[in-house]
């Protein structure tokens, strides 16, 4: 069967991989620039110096016996390493976060910056926008506030709860200073009520070789209520909070900017993947199984079986 899948991210490229081996042909769109969505890396020139931050998440856990094989082969391939200063069971992509994503994607066929606003059901397949291809089956894997209007039509009650799904929003700071900055571990957990909700000493994960990098994301909460500020507006606040916990003031920064990430944290949590087999819509993404990339890989992987 043909599958178009949109959404590149870990729980469309874990579904992608399942279904390729079960001899689907698979097409994957994205209407990011590259592969990574929440698990990106970005990367800075400034003034003749390159940095590199995970401004999405910040780590993964690999607890599902089946995602834990999956990251023991990253591992191997060198592009997943354990990060104890998060935790006995925290992982990150090596040299990025989004190597383990871009691995994954480049065994795909995927066409980036390519933003799918709706869908035709014909008696022949599904038709994604005009493209004049059509498709056995669909899976949507993007977060659930784009999904409702993509299935309304065709499944209003998945509409419905993927409206009814809200994902909390993150600012987060990418920081680079020209010295290390006075905070003994690598990472930072804020505390209830703080705009701080995590930071850690970036450049200290495995793999990095970016200086003193720091990332810092606030807490949604505080996120939500300065959400349609400007990225320049965020940038002193989350300076000022990392400030707070640090030892002596802030070395001078040679780069700080502001990335807003509007659905960031999703609250979903359980419900698992949907497949209509009657019309070939399926839903997947952390959305449907819990706010971690795990969830998602699990999710996407989970979907593929259930079409078979």
């Amino acid at each position: 069967m043909d599958v178009a899948i949109i959404g590149a991210g870990i729980a469309g490229l874990a579904c992608a991989d399942q279904l390729a081996a079960a001899g689907h042909r698979v097409a994957l769109f994205d209407k990011g620039r590259g592969p990574g969505g929440r698990m990106s890396t970005r990367r800075v020139e400034h003034e003749g110096a390159a940095y590199r931050f995970d401004h999405g998440a910040q780590y993964f856990t690999a607890r599902d016996p089946d995602f834990a094989a999956q990251v023991a082969r990253w591992e191997a391939a060198g592009i997943a390493a354990r990060w104890p200063a998060a935790g006995d069971d925290a992982w990150v992509g090596t040299p990025g976060m989004n190597a383990p994503v871009r691995a994954m994607a480049d065994t795909h066929a995927v066409e980036w910056g390519a933003r799918i606003e709706a869908l035709t059901r014909t008696p022949s397949g599904w038709q994604l926008d005009t493209r004049p291809e059509l498709y056995g089956a669909v899976v949507v894997a993007v977060p659930a506030e784009q999904v409702a209007a993509l299935v309304a039509p065709h499944a209003p009650d998945l509409a419905e709860a993927a409206a009814a799904t809200v994902s909390e929003p993150c600012w987060t700071l990418m920081a680079a200073f020209d010295r290390r900055v006075a905070v003994a571990d690598d990472v930072i957990r804020g505390a209830t009520g703080e705009p701080l909700g995590w930071a850690a000493r970036d450049g200290a994960k495995p793999g990095r070789s970016s200086g003193e990098t720091w990332v810092v994301q606030a807490g949604g909460a505080w996120s939500t209520k300065h959400l349609e500020e400007t990225a320049e507006a965020i940038v002193p606040h989350l300076l000022a909070a990392l400030a707070a916990r640090a030892e002596a003031p802030l070395p001078p920064t040679l780069h700080a900017a502001a990335h807003r990430w509007r659905y960031a944290r999703t609250t979903g949590r359980g419900a698992g993947p949907a497949w209509r087999t009657d019309i070939g819509l399926g839903l997947c993404g952390d959305w449907r199984e819990g706010p971690r990339v795990e969830a998602a890989w699990a999710s996407g992987s989970k979907l593929a079986r259930m079409i078979g």
